[in-house]
């Protein structure tokens, strides 16, 4: 969202979200490679690979006498991975000679930040690096490369992390775990248990071929899952030398849940109303069109404490806090949900650590209290920290209760990746999140689930687009379109609201497609978004007036 229409440039975003192909300087000399069959000359193992996706060819390889093939089909970005003991508060560089189109290498799990580079084409070998820390508790990293929707197959030689070892080599690894269980399930989780390894010191758990948590024992309970949803899992036992191949797996399905506000519709559209006068027709809240179901103030602003944010009306808007109030209430009252926006284009609001996680959910929280919001909307164009912002919406939803409203407002590129750092956030805090309505604007042709580049303003942008979301995790519940409701509410990416209907028939129901057809439809589809209601009321009321009523008729 931007307060006066323009969106933020693509290089700041990617840069932001850490996506930016890099070449570093050699490991140390006295570092010692930690990967075990980096250069896939005993074929496949240790590594794991999505869907089968994996094989070792011997040529072309860039050293030796193999290399790895993986081809990503459908929604499979074919992904490859193992997990390396690594020692607590230690530095470490990871390394990798690629070859193809849209090739990530990263690793996960660091305890700190995780990180990944990658290249947009290397039509002969190209080497990636990244470097990362680990955390004061970390003893295991997964390293991972993987393709693209919808790209041939890509090549990987030579994967290496270097840095100092996480223990005696000599132990043996221990074997695969046997008696995985599933037990109680929630809305949201799913509790595991399984019997121990002989020479364990700790297991990896795997949901759907990721790995999502690593502990001591012999169960673990995995959250921030959707409702009525089957999942698959599996486990691994790591030491020292490393890890085990993977357990049998089990499939276990959530029990059913509102997934947010339940006061919310099941088909619902999101306005932004504006705290500024920006040559939109200035509203007050009791102006908002009643289409909107969700009225996001926009913004809060960052104070001298991190983390922390506070909200003031604009004094140029002659608007009372008591009638502010009390039209919210009004709101309220007829059914809708108004919560505070954090962020915009100029939104400086930084959460990085446990301090200012804990700063975000207080302030906010306080906010609620004061003006009697239903939730928050982060909007932050600037990129997050998806551990933290993790930490503090779930410190939020604690304090306020089910019934609190989270929305999302990332750019596209912020979405183009599960691992990008919004995508991990709304991931993981999946169970409480209302809704993602991702800004098809201001960003300029992008890449489709079907890895196809759809030039934006299109249905084909805003399904395919879409369809990366749907496909990476999130409930179709939890995907809304957002756009500009006119020519002037940004710079660019506006479509007609006929566009935006059809795009939500193509998802729904798979009619009035573009030459992008979804494999399946998703007829639990939120609905839309746009910026802002000001400039809707500047166009008459056009875009909500006919987006409006088309989602509030979806069955």
């Amino acid at each position: 969202m931007t307060r006066r229409g323009l969106g933020t440039l693509l290089a700041t975003a990617l840069a932001a979200a850490g996506l930016t192909a890099a070449v570093g300087s050699p490991a140390r000399a006295a570092d010692a490679d930690l990967v075990r069959n980096g250069g896939f000359e005993n074929g496949l193992s240790p590594w794991s690979c999505t869907s089968d996706s994996g094989t070792v060819v011997t040529s072309p390889a860039h050293s030796g006498t193999g290399a790895l093939k993986a081809t990503p089909a459908g929604s499979d970005s074919a992904q490859c991975s193992q997990t390396v003991s690594v020692r607590p508060n230690s530095s470490y560089t990871l390394g990798a000679w690629v070859q193809g189109s849209y090739v990530y290498l990263g690793a996960s799990g660091t305890g700190t930040t995780d990180v990944s580079t990658w290249t947009p084409s290397a039509s002969d070998w190209q080497q990636l690096t990244t470097s990362f820390t680990t955390g004061p508790n970390t003893t295991s990293v997964t390293v991972w490369t993987h393709g693209w929707y919808g790209q041939p197959a890509y090549l990987a030689d030579d994967i290496t992390l270097t840095g100092p070892g996480g223990g005696d080599p000599g132990d043996p690894a221990p074997g695969a775990p046997g008696g995985l269980t599933a037990g109680s399930v929630t809305p949201s989780s799913v509790a595991l248990s399984w019997s121990a390894s002989t020479g364990a010191t700790g297991y990896n758990v795997y949901q759907d071929g990721s790995k999502v948590q690593s502990v001591s024992g012999t169960s673990a309970t995995v959250t921030g899952l959707a409702p009525s949803t089957a999942y698959r899992f599996e486990v691994t036992a790591v030491n020292a030398s490393g890890e085990s191949a993977r357990s049998t797996a089990v499939t276990a399905t959530t029990s059913a849940g509102s997934g947010g506000d339940p006061s919310v519709p099941k088909h619902a559209v999101t306005g932004y109303w504006q705290n500024f006068n920006n040559g939109a027709t200035v509203q007050k809240i009791s102006d908002v069109q009643s289409q909107y179901d969700i009225i996001a103030v926009a913004f809060a602003d960052a104070t001298g404490t991190p983390g922390a944010v506070d909200f003031t009306l604009d004094p140029a808007l002659n608007y009372s806090e008591a009638a502010f109030k009390a039209d919210i209430a009004a709101k309220q009252a007829a059914g809708k949900s108004v919560i505070i926006s954090i962020g915009g284009e100029k939104g400086t609001v930084s959460v990085n650590d446990s301090a200012s996680a804990t700063n975000f959910a207080n302030s906010v929280y306080a906010l609620m209290q004061k003006y009697g919001f239903n939730g928050v909307d982060i909007d932050l164009e600037n990129g997050l920290n998806p551990t933290y912002m993790t930490q503090a919406l779930r410190a939020l939803s604690a304090k306020a209760g089910s019934k609190l409203v989270i929305t999302m407002a990332p750019q596209t590129i912020d979405m183009q990746s599960t691992s990008a750092g919004y995508f991990r956030t709304a991931l993981n805090v999946k169970d409480i999140l209302t809704v993602v309505n991702m800004q098809y604007y201001n960003s300029g042709a992008m890449n489709g689930c079907d890895g196809k580049v759809y030039a934006q303003g299109t249905v084909d942008f805003l399904t395919a687009l879409a369809c990366i979301q749907l496909e990476g995790g999130l409930a179709p519940s939890q995907v809304g379109l957002g756009l500009p409701a006119s020519t002037r509410g940004a710079g660019s990416g506006y479509v007609a609201p006929s566009v935006v209907n059809d795009a939500l028939d193509c998802l729904a129901t798979g009619t009035r497609c573009g030459s992008f057809k979804p494999s399946k439809t998703y007829p639990g589809i939120r609905g839309a978004m746009t910026w802002s209601t000001n400039w809707d009321a500047t166009a008459g009321n056009a875009w909500s007036n006919a987006v409006g009523a088309h989602v509030h008729a979806m069955p």
